[in-house]
């Protein structure tokens, strides 16, 4: 499976993007996703999550302000970032895995995408 990831730039605080994160390969199969982010300096970390079926989940940093989702026939899935800070920049990664659940533990994905730039001025 490769990832994509897509949608970054630059936005003023208060602002809005949408990250993109296309699959190719083996995407008959359908993956769990998720988004991760690493800030200059940072370690990396967990931003949002979608199961197979569905299910998501979001680190209590971004929740109320960004929403994932997929579209399967597309391969795709999407990061909605509303509301955005000056510490939401970062580097954002999506990646997948073939597991059933929901996953927020970088170590529980199989692939990544590279990743998308997203610079949030004050």
């Amino acid at each position: 499976v490769q990832l994509q990831a897509s949608g970054g730039g630059l936005v003023q605080a208060g602002g809005s993007l949408r990250l993109s994160c296309s699959a190719s390969g083996r995407t008959s199969i359908t993956y769990a996703m998720g988004w991760f982010r690493q800030a200059p300096g940072k370690e990396r970390e967990f931003v949002a999550a979608i199961s197979s079926r569905g299910t998501k989940s979001y680190a209590d940093s971004v929740r109320g302000r960004f929403t994932i989702s997929r579209v399967d026939a597309k391969n795709t899935v999407y990061l909605q970032m509303n509301s955005l800070k000056p510490e939401d920049t970062a580097v954002y990664y999506c990646a997948s895995t073939r597991g059933s659940g929901v996953y927020t533990r970088g170590g529980n994905y199989d692939y990544w995408g590279k990743g998308t730039l997203v610079t949030v001025s004050s």
